[in-house]
């Protein structure tokens, strides 16, 4: 059995495409580094490797198997939801707000509670490293605003052709959800074959994500780096919603 790599500034990943995962007792984890370096975030998103740990704890990388993935077609909009998203359609004080003050979604993602879980996994170290892709135009945020108020959204990764999603948040009900329809409306017009959602969750399941073998996802990632590049700037308002009614 070979050891789990430990990376220092310079070190590549290695490629979970050809490599066994290195540890079998600890299924997925790839790589382990004391922090996020410059330019190693890049690089794992384009292997199809993330990040995720605590704090004091060391950066652990990962690449699960199997990888849940949502795409955009496969999106369950409910009635419930439709009802949501016509509201806030129709609301005249309401608007989606792209790729503005990123680092307030990616913080309000950290703050946000969820039940049964304790802390969150994004710290000041992740934080930094998100803003330093979205500064690059490859990480991205969706915010819903009522009244000049921010009642939910999501921030995402996004290299060539594929879309990573992170983490999102609410403040009043359906708010992430109709962020995500959003996102998956944008993905299907812009020929995004699959959103990544790394891990495995009854929330996402209930949305429409389904879980790949690790094989055939990172065939897809190498498919889609190949393919016409998303444009570093996006541009889009809830018109686009309208996609689900």
């Amino acid at each position: 059995m070979s050891q789990i790599s430990w990376l220092g500034p310079h070190d590549s990943f290695p490629n979970p495409l050809i490599e066994a995962d290195p540890d079998p007792g600890v299924p997925g984890l790839i790589a382990v580094s004391e922090r996020i370096y410059p330019g190693q975030l890049s690089d794992a998103y384009q292997l199809g490797i993330f990040p995720w740990y605590s704090d004091n704890q060391p950066v652990l990388w990962w690449s699960p198997d199997p990888r849940m993935v949502l795409k955009p077609n496969a999106f369950k909009c409910s009635d419930s939801l439709q009802k949501s998203i016509r509201h806030f359609c129709q609301d005249a004080h309401s608007q989606i707000l792209v790729d503005q003050d990123f680092g307030s979604i990616v913080r309000a993602c950290a703050t946000s509670k969820r039940k049964d879980q304790d802390g969150t996994w994004i710290t000041h170290e992740i934080m930094d490293a998100y803003t330093a892709l979205h500064e690059q135009g490859h990480a991205h945020s969706i915010a819903l605003v009522e009244n000049g108020q921010i009642i939910g959204g999501l921030y995402c990764v996004a290299f060539g052709g594929m879309v990573f999603g992170e983490s999102m948040f609410s403040r009043k009900p359906d708010a992430s959800k109709i962020a995500l329809a959003a996102l998956c409306a944008w993905s299907i017009q812009n020929h995004i074959a699959m959103i990544d959602c790394q891990q495995e969750t009854g929330h996402l399941r209930s949305l429409g994500a389904a879980p790949i073998a690790r094989q055939e996802f990172l065939e897809q990632l190498q498919i889609s780096l190949n393919q016409t590049k998303i444009e570093t700037s996006w541009t889009f308002d809830k018109v686009i919603l309208t996609y689900w009614l």
